[in-house]
């Protein structure tokens, strides 16, 4: 079940700021307030999902094919597509998620290594 108080739904309404690195009608991606590399964004939908399961089955493929494709625009506004980056998204107690709102990081700017921090 979505909690509608979730600090990324929080976020999305603009009851909590955040450092904004590109916005539409659907998404949001923003800095995440402690980064575990040099780039470290998060983004998410503006739909109510609580994990990626529940994003990919319960919207149309037009909500989830441009989230995907969103990524891609914000990989390149970082300037990170060439040098490399990684993207996460933990779902799930076991998975690591700690907000029931699904979402990714995208982590860059510096080399990653082999293992998954």
């Amino acid at each position: 079940m979505y909690d509608n108080d979730n600090i990324f739904a929080k976020i999305i309404k603009g009851q909590i700021p955040c450092k904004k690195v590109y916005e539409d009608d659907d998404v949001l991606f923003f800095e995440d307030i402690n980064p575990a590399s040099k780039i470290h964004v998060l983004g998410v939908p503006k739909v109510k999902c609580v994990d990626f399961s529940d994003f990919v089955n319960n919207n149309n493929k037009d909500i989830v094919d441009n989230f995907f494709k969103k990524i891609n625009v914000v990989i390149e506004k970082l300037g990170i597509k060439d040098s490399g980056y990684r993207i996460i998204s933990n779902s799930g107690s076991d998975g690591g998620q700690e907000v029931p709102h699904f979402h990714v990081h995208i982590l860059g700017g510096e080399k990653m290594g082999s293992k998954i921090k």
